[in-house]
């Protein structure tokens, strides 16, 4: 399935700053639904060509730069002010540059976004958010490696969430949604946006003072 040109720009839309909470979670709520709107249905990627797989990933880099602004790290995880938040593939890298491209020159705050591709879990320890590659084999054991550190997981293998990491994306409707492993994410001290919560097709525990 080929996408229009249209789509293909708009999969690359950067999403300013939320100036109030009310207009961020609309906003939000607008661009993630677009998101959904342009998955590739199942159907399409199993019988693909190479560039609808490109596609889904162009997506899912997307939904990591947008997830990052509605985390909280604790001030640790920093070395300073001005320090990256940087984004790290674990495994073989399935976005094979979509996500360079999708935060090339994005900045939160004062932090510039940079990505890194690591081939073990133990060199993770400088990175903000970690994308699990599909390894279904040593997930529990990748979870392990970081666990109680200040790192976002997110994966995309079945039940991701689930088994302990922080975000899964999952296909609901052939569009690409996501669940929210609150637990999770408050044991290693990071805080998940409840607008970000909200738009979650699941949430597992539940988050303190709620």
């Amino acid at each position: 399935m080929k996408r229009s040109r249209q789509q293909r720009r708009s999969s690359r839309i950067a999403v300013p700053r939320r100036k109030s909470a009310a207009s961020g979670g609309a906003l939000l709520r607008a661009v993630l639904s677009m998101f959904m709107a342009l998955a590739p249905p199942m159907q399409a990627l199993e019988a693909s060509e190479q560039n609808d797989v490109a596609g889904e990933y162009q997506i899912k880099a997307a939904f990591l730069f947008h997830f990052a602004q509605f985390v909280d790290w604790p001030p640790q995880s920093f070395k300073e002010a001005d320090s990256p938040i940087v984004y790290c593939t674990l495994g073989e890298d399935p976005f094979r540059g979509a996500l360079e491209a999708s935060l090339n020159g994005k900045m939160l705050g004062q932090r510039p976004l940079q990505v890194r591709h690591l081939r073990k879990a133990s060199e993770a320890t400088e990175c903000q958010v970690l994308f699990v590659a599909d390894e279904r084999k040593n997930l529990a054991a990748t979870l392990a490696s970081v666990e109680g550190s200040p790192i976002l997981t997110v994966g995309e293998t079945e039940h991701f969430a689930a088994e302990g990491g922080m975000i899964g994306f999952c296909l609901e409707d052939n569009k690409i949604r996501f669940e929210i492993n609150v637990a999770a994410a408050e044991h290693a001290k990071l805080r998940i946006s409840a607008r970000l919560l909200a738009l979650a097709k699941t949430v597992i525990g539940r988050p303190k003072g709620n």
